[in-house]
């Protein structure tokens, strides 16, 4: 019996108002992604990228479609369930890190997992552990202000991945950072996601990046379309 994708998007339709005016922002776009896929999503600003990945992420409701995970309809569950479903099975990673200032690298990657219920000891050995596949042992304890563009966007990966989630949305990873850097990151970001057998979907505008993923989609119109 063939396993049920680990997510799907069903002609998903997305509406923002302004005043008598209405946007169509999402159309009708769907998407399925199997287990262990990396998917790349190019899409012009203003397009609905960001949308896209937040309706994904169950971080809003869409107007219209249906939302799947592992074969269950999450669409319509209520903001708790949601809230759960995000901690337990999605990972986010964002243009900018958004690391706590006061909390170490370490610290920042302990804190997904302590709000996970995980307990402290197993919480600190995952972090450290993840951090070294990231090459940043060194800098476990150093907080971000010490630690530069590419060491804090790996860092915010870690964080991401730190309750290992089947699921990675992450919008335009490595779009602060400069070239080399950015490869660098990408490069680590690859390697953890196929190594834990994650299913991931990355918003880029590096084509050469998108090229490197298992497929590309493009966002157009308020669909998804392959490339």
């Amino acid at each position: 019996m063939n396993e049920p994708p680990v997510f799907s998007l069903s002609n998903i339709v997305k509406i923002y108002e302004s005043g008598d005016e209405k946007l169509r922002v999402l159309d009708g776009a769907s998407i399925t992604l199997q287990e262990g896929e990396i998917v790349a999503l190019i899409a012009p600003s203003g397009t609905g990228k960001s949308t896209l990945l937040h309706i994904a992420g169950l971080l809003e409701r869409p107007d219209a479609g249906q939302i799947t995970i592992a074969g269950r309809d999450v669409t319509r569950l209520s903001d708790a369930e949601r809230s759960a479903l995000r901690q337990d099975e999605i990972g986010f990673v964002y243009q900018f890190h958004h690391l706590l200032a006061e909390f170490t690298a370490l610290e920042n990657v302990v804190l997904p997992q302590r709000i996970g219920r995980i307990p402290a000891s197993i919480a600190r050995k995952n972090a450290a552990d993840l951090l070294a596949q990231f090459g940043l042992s060194h800098r476990q304890d150093h907080l971000p202000g010490r630690l530069s563009g590419g060491e804090k966007q790996r860092v915010a990966i870690a964080r991401a991945l730190a309750n290992h989630p089947k699921i990675i949305l992450a919008d335009e990873p490595t779009g602060n950072l400069d070239g080399k850097t950015s490869d660098l990151v990408f490069d680590n970001l690859l390697e953890v996601v196929r190594k834990a057998r994650a299913t991931a979907l990355i918003a880029t505008h590096n084509e050469v990046l998108a090229q490197r993923m298992d497929r590309v989609i493009i966002l157009r119109d308020g669909k998804l379309h392959a490339v």
